[in-house]
């Protein structure tokens, strides 16, 4: 019986710091942070087209704090779509490090 407890200890820890998704914890928060505020205009997958905001899979924390934070672009980045419709969220000022982790 003993044996068998390296091996539980192991796979606690293994298991423990991993979310459901396979997400660290930080990237697991990215992801709910997405689905509550960002699925609405853009696809449930990231890297998708949604119905009105482009894919944003691999979008940087700077271009992620420039849109959702003051509704423009980083000095020198071409939009993927030249439009103004995305409103500033600043309710998501805290979660912009988890929002880059899930999209990373």
């Amino acid at each position: 019986m003993k044996p068998a407890l390296p091996l539980l200890a192991a796979l606690v820890l293994t298991v423990g710091g991993c979310s459901e998704s396979g997400l660290s914890p930080s990237a697991e928060r990215g992801r709910q942070v997405y689905l509550a505020q960002c699925t609405a205009c853009h696809n449930m997958d990231p890297r998708q087209a949604g119905s009105v905001g482009p894919p944003v899979k691999g979008s940087s924390r700077e271009l992620l704090e420039a849109k959702i934070l003051r509704g423009d672009y980083p000095p020198g980045y071409t939009p993927k779509r030249p439009t103004k419709v995305m409103a500033p969220l600043p309710a998501v000022a805290p979660d912009i490090a988890a929002l880059a982790d899930y999209l990373r």
